[in-house]
């Protein structure tokens, strides 16, 4: 089944957690929504520690039919913005290094992106052919991007002085993308935290970890209750040592009694390795691995997803060096022949825009997916592995090998397989000549049929490719 949105929004909306059956003296009785949101909230938390007990022997994770419009979906939009966009520098990190924290911390008195508007961004992203959309609601500097009653440190407090989060949810649900958002655990600016830079460089002189992770759930219980349905919660700011895996599955359970069917990354406990992104054995947290600036490895056991920026940095940056259409196109079927999902980044400049260059780039993907997204959308890795040579992605019945790397060979020599090639041909354009043996697979491919920056070949088959075991290609 391919991704319908309008499907995801139902979903999610009726995933939300409007009625709990419960029995007092054997009497049963149902908590409805009619009674009240607020009264309903204080309800759920009196809940949550003993949700957290029953859960604490297994491990916590979505089940196929919450993660099947993600994995179908493939491609999504990410966006870090906020205050530091004035300077340029990137988000977080570059507080106490390349900006002085009283500096950086003041960016947001100034902060007045006056051509900010949510409906143009929510269009670019469709118009790159994205499915979803994740925006940075706090990131490691703790700056916030809603209008949060728990800290003065927020968009409201700036002279612009709108809600962001607000207006780019409404905005992707009228483009039919399904909204999500990302959450940093670390906050390098609140005091309760106990570190105050990257590394614990700067240990914060009377922090309360407790009382912190109080105020990061009912930030959480905000965005939660006021932004839903939420898609997508990309958690971030895990790695660091005030954050333990107890934590991470608590927290995990914590946003899941409020909505089911959201989707958690594995940031929110302790079990991703490095910038890997893979989810280590054991009792961790979260619903599919991350890795980051890079391509993950082929896994069909586990979902995932790759977050890369369009340029070398995530927040916006003067003249940033943009990755080229080839290697965009590159990234995503790399990612998508692997298995997994691509989370491209923007950084929108200090006005509110995003940059010409980024949203020309992102309509350029958008073209090319015009033409080849029944390659990509709704499709599975495999079965032919990843490699220099291209990717491969399967629905059905059908194969589609992504020739990416230059090739003057016109005889394309693929693995053998279990299962009948009853055609093959060129993605929208000819039939093929082929020879299938038990060994191997050969399509005559002449040279002129080959396209600038993936050429697909689609492979008919008489039985589902999903059945077939993942082979290398040896070329």
């Amino acid at each position: 089944m391919g991704f319908d949105p309008d499907q995801v929004c139902v979903d999610l909306h009726q995933s939300r957690t409007n009625r709990l059956p419960i029995k007092w003296g054997g009497m049963r009785t149902s908590i409805f929504r009619g009674i009240g949101r607020d009264c309903l909230i204080a309800f759920l938390l009196t809940l949550l520690p003993l949700l957290a007990f029953v859960r604490a022997d297994t491990r916590p994770g979505a089940t196929e039919k919450e993660l099947q419009w993600w994995r179908d979906a493939k491609f999504g939009l990410f966006i870090h913005w906020g205050p530091v966009s004035l300077k340029g520098t990137e988000i977080g990190w570059s507080r106490g290094a390349q900006v002085p924290v009283e500096e950086y911390d003041g960016l947001f008195r100034r902060f007045n992106p006056a051509q900010f508007d949510a409906t143009a961004w929510s269009r670019t992203a469709k118009a790159a052919g994205m499915k979803y959309v994740v925006l940075t609601s706090k990131h490691h500097d703790g700056f916030c991007l809603w209008d949060t009653q728990f800290t003065d440190y927020n968009i409201m407090r700036t002279p612009w002085g709108r809600d962001v989060m607000k207006e780019l949810a409404a905005a992707c649900r009228k483009q039919r993308l399904v909204f999500g958002i990302y959450h940093s655990i670390c906050d390098w600016h609140h005091p309760d935290y106990p570190l105050g830079s990257p590394g614990g460089k700067s240990p914060k002189p009377a922090p309360n970890m407790d009382r912190y992770n109080q105020y990061l759930k009912n930030q959480l219980a905000e965005l939660l209750r006021n932004y839903q349905p939420l898609g997508i919660l990309w958690f971030d700011g895990e790695w660091e040592t005030p954050w333990t895996a107890e934590r991470g599955l608590d927290l995990y359970q914590y946003v899941r009694a409020f909505q089911p069917g959201i989707l958690i990354n594995n940031r929110v406990g302790k079990g991703r390795a490095g910038m890997e992104g893979s989810t280590a054995a054991g009792d961790f947290a979260g619903d599919f691995d991350t890795p980051e600036q890079g391509i993950g490895k082929f896994r069909n056991d586990r979902p995932w997803e790759s977050c890369i920026t369009i340029g070398q940095q995530w927040s916006w940056k003067p003249n940033d060096k943009l990755k080229s259409l080839k290697e965009c196109i590159d990234m995503l079927v790399r990612t998508v022949g692997g298995d997994g999902n691509l989370l491209l980044n923007v950084g929108p400049m200090p006005n509110g825009e995003i940059e010409k260059r980024q949203a020309e780039r992102l309509q350029q993907i958008g073209g090319w997916l015009k033409e080849n997204g029944k390659s990509i959308y709704a499709t599975r890795g495999g079965p032919f592995l990843p490699g220099e040579w291209g990717a491969s992605t399967h629905r059905g019945k059908t194969i589609y090998v992504h020739l990416l790397k230059e090739n003057e060979d016109e005889r394309i020599r693929l693995p053998g397989l279990e299962t009948k090639v009853v055609r093959a041909r060129i993605l929208n354009g000819p039939r093929l000549a082929w020879q299938q043996s038990s060994g191997s697979i050969e399509v005559q491919l002449p040279r002129r049929l080959r396209r600038e920056n993936d050429t697909i070949l689609v492979l008919s088959l008489d039985g589902p490719a999903e059945d077939l075991a993942p082979r290398p290609v040896g070329w």
